[in-house]
């Protein structure tokens, strides 16, 4: 007996036959199908196109000119609704009328951007003093650009201050939403915007020595320089660069305050 026979006698024991060991478990070939026609055998299959590309060359074309159509509308419809809601420019002064046959009445908006309109002009508070001199005379100072004297104090200023930028500028605000065209009141709160602007310029020419030597400040007067904002180089917009003035009446300073000033 040789060692094949050995080893076979001793797995299986004495007296017993040897028989094969059980085949492993191997899938049944796939069944074969014939090949597509127009396919080789071995092939990559023909992924049937979808969408627009499986369209005809006649239909692709038509299809690409309603998308287009489609983008010009949106594009256009956009551009109306924008210039609508936006504040007074040169476009709309030209094409108005286009631009409302548009929007009404389907598409009419009943906002606006930038609430208030961004200015057009360009606004100073000036501010001048009739002053009781030492030896008794009456004189009146020059005016005072409060407005210039801010923007130099600001101009170069990475760190301005809230009263360099805003006190002057919130004082003429509100003084003129709480007055009418001939500088009354308007409201109760009238007399506090006039007491309010009172009391800045008389700090602001305090500060710029408007009294002079042994002077006293008896009276204030403020006004505004109005100047439009020059339109652009581009635009065909006429626009008037002569200054508008609104001056309002003589203030007297207490008596009180009059002194403090002059010490």
């Amino acid at each position: 007996m040789d060692a094949h026979e050995a080893g076979s006698a001793v797995r299986h024991g004495p007296g017993e036959e040897p028989h094969d060991a059980p085949a492993a478990d191997v899938p049944p070939p796939a069944p074969r199908t014939e090949a597509e026609p127009g396919t080789e055998p071995g092939a990559d299959p023909v992924v049937p196109r979808g969408g627009v590309a499986a369209l005809s060359l006649r239909y692709q074309i038509a299809a690409a000119l309603a998308l287009a159509v489609v983008a010009i509308t949106v594009c256009v419809h956009t551009a109306m609704v924008f210039l609508h809601v936006a504040p007074s420019n040169t476009v709309t002064k030209q094409h108005g009328q286009a631009i409302d046959d548009w929007i009404y009445p389907e598409f009419e908006q009943n906002w606006k951007l930038f609430a208030p309109n961004p200015l057009q002009q360009n606004i100073a508070v000036q501010a001048r003093a009739s002053v009781a001199t030492a030896d008794g005379r009456i004189r009146t100072t020059r005016w005072y650009d409060l407005s210039a004297e801010d923007g130099r104090a600001i101009d170069g200023n990475p760190l301005p201050s809230h009263t360099q930028q805003n006190a002057l500028r919130r004082a003429w605000d509100f003084f003129v939403a709480t007055h009418d065209a001939e500088n009354r009141p308007v409201g109760l709160r009238g007399a506090l915007s006039e007491s309010y602007l009172r009391r800045t310029v008389e700090l602001r020419l305090e500060r710029a020595d408007a009294s002079g030597d042994g002077g006293v400040v008896e009276r204030v007067q403020v006004r505004s320089r109005t100047t439009n904002v020059r339109p652009p180089k581009w635009s065909d917009e006429q626009v008037s660069d002569r200054p508008t003035y609104r001056v309002l009446p003589w203030w007297r300073v207490p008596e009180a305050r009059a002194e403090e000033g002059a010490r």
